[in-house]
């Protein structure tokens, strides 16, 4: 038996594949068909050729895997350009930064390159201090020795903090009599108060902005549509900028929708500081205008976990050099602010978003949400706890009471898992980062994501980390917190959807639904656990129209 709407002349017929509709209600078909943008059959092939004319394209999936396009659940669309336009301080074996020569080395050789002489600043992006040789951050010396003239700016792979050259210290007006501001740590050289280069969170991101502070619009644009080509080239077709800091960066995702240049939806989160200046905008909306709408709003509550600023309960494994044994990371902001943001937020029937990665800023959270519920009592909110990486059981029980969604980055488990069981946690708390067995055991219906350009935009890589659960060096992290492969699929789908609202549109391969679709090498259900990150993405399509690769978009 096949579904459809009973439109004769449909657009495109897909067939010859194995077809992964992420619908309980019929989870596999023979043949899929489009019209006008929206999947109008979805069943046996025979019955779908009923539809057809001769203007009909009938394509041959020729034994490859076609499934509902992916949708990012928490990423940085603009940084994501930025990354890919930086030099790539990546280790193993993403890239090839696993020392200090080597971040100096690749530096050097960008300088020298056409991004590198255009850009006032020298920046590179990636390098993780748990992979270099030493297990220690670039310092304003190794950073001078690429550049005394011009600013130089390293990023740590979680974005969280970074480290600068002597210039940009001077730049950023960073000094032995500079105090630390709230909410973030300028490191310092050991038994003085002269900054060593290393700047943790509200003291790095300045160093971020100014790097940045003399790109042009088309610049700006140039790198919005770089991550838009990055995340089609990964499967994704909704995306989302998950924090924008400022209102011209509202204004320039807007500048680049009004130009129609957005080929794939985009999600966007304005910090939470920013709402007194939203009241021109449609917030929380469904409508994309130029495939484009603001979601709701962000909060950042903590750090890094791998940056070991993240904000936790109990004290770190190893506290990072100069805090001690009861360091236990710090919040970005107050608990009066928290809850009167996101009171402010439940009011006006808006989504919150919040980053928060140790298990003390959840509860911040759950306490403002709770708070703002009780208030305000929205019909159906869906916040969201972004990273959600220590989440302990009694808090997924209060998540799925007050309809909080985790959204976990499950691919910490590669990553930082073995950091985690050595440096940061321990054993018993990194086997519980990302607690999506747990998740579902309380019927929550979680996501999963990747944070770029913490990491690359790769579905597989989420999918892997989901099932897998495995580190760098190969030791399995929580066994017990795997996932089957049809719920790690939901997390990017019809999960994801839902949790932007959109899930009667987005997330499966259903009759009536968009026609956002994936077409992979093969089928993830069915491929052996350790071949799943070897599958490749062939083409991505947005309603219909192929938007990935490049040079078959029509």
């Amino acid at each position: 038996m096949s579904e459809s709407i009973p439109l004769p002349g449909v657009d495109t017929i897909y067939f010859g594949g194995e077809v992964v509709t992420v619908d309980d209600f019929r989870p596999t078909a023979e043949a899929v068909a489009v019209k006008d943008g929206r999947i109008a059959a979805v069943g046996d092939f025979a019955d779908l050729c009923h539809l057809a004319d001769d203007d009909t394209i009938m394509v041959d999936l020729a034994g490859a895997a076609l499934l509902p396009g992916f949708v990012d659940a928490h990423s940085h669309l603009t940084l994501i350009g930025f990354q890919a336009a930086a030099a790539d301080l990546l280790p193993d074996p993403d890239g090839e930064v696993n020392d200090i020569a080597a971040l100096q080395r690749v530096l050097g050789e960008w300088t020298a390159g056409e991004t590198g002489q255009r850009w006032e600043w020298i920046i590179g992006f990636g390098y993780d201090d748990a992979q270099l040789a030493g297990r220690a951050h670039p310092t304003r010396d190794d950073l001078d020795e690429v550049s005394r003239e011009r600013p130089v700016l390293v990023i740590h792979q979680s974005s969280h903090l970074g480290a600068v050259n002597s210039k940009a210290l001077e730049l950023l007006g960073y000094d032995e009599n500079t105090a630390d501001p709230d909410g973030g740590k300028i490191r310092r050289w050991p038994g003085t108060t002269v900054p060593n280069g290393v700047l943790e969170e509200s003291a790095f991101m300045p160093a971020w902005g100014l790097s940045a502070a003399r790109f042009d619009q088309e610049e700006r644009i140039r790198l919005i549509l770089a991550g838009q080509d990055e995340m089609a080239a990964y499967g994704f077709t909704t995306v989302q900028d998950g924090r924008l800091m400022t209102f011209g960066e509202l204004e320039l995702l807007e500048e680049a929708a009004r130009r129609g240049l957005l080929e794939i939806d985009v999600v966007a989160y304005p910090d939470s500081r920013l709402m007194p200046h939203l009241g021109g905008w449609p917030v929380s909306v469904p409508k994309y205008e130029g495939r484009l709408r603001v979601g709701g709003v962000k909060l950042g509550l903590d750090g890094s976990p791998q940056g070991r600023t993240a904000w936790l309960t109990q004290p770190y494994l190893t506290p990072p050099d100069g805090t001690d044994k009861t360091y236990r990371g710090y919040p970005a902001l107050p608990d009066d602010t928290v809850i009167d943001l996101v009171g402010e937020a439940y009011r006006r029937g808006w989504q919150v978003l919040a980053h928060t990665n140790g298990d003390a800023a959840i509860d911040q959270f759950l306490t403002a949400v709770r708070q703002a519920t009780t208030r305000h009592r929205p019909a159906d909110p869906r916040p969201v706890a972004i990273h959600a990486q220590t989440t302990r059981e009694d808090q997924l029980e209060a998540m799925r009471e007050l309809g909080v969604i985790p959204s976990f980055f499950s691919m910490h488990t590669f990553y930082w898992g073995d950091w985690y069981r050595e440096t940061v946690l321990g054993e018993d708390r990194a086997a519980r980062i990302s607690p999506a067995a747990s998740a579902l055991a309380r019927g929550l219906a979680y996501t999963s994501h990747h944070d770029a350009p913490v990491a690359l935009p790769s579905a597989m890589a989420i999918l892997a980390a989901q099932v897998r659960r495995v580190t760098r060096s190969g030791c399995v992290l929580g066994e017990d917190q795997r996932v089957s492969m049809p719920d790690a699929l939901k997390a990017i789908t019809l999960n994801a959807a839902r949790q932007y609202f959109e899930e009667a549109t987005k997330g499966s391969i259903a009759v009536g639904k968009l026609a956002d679709l994936v077409v992979l090498s093969q089928n993830p259900l069915t491929v052996a656990e350790e071949e799943i990150e070897k599958l490749t993405v062939l083409r991505t399509m947005k309603e219909g129209r192929t938007v990935h690769p490049r040079n078959e978009r029509t």
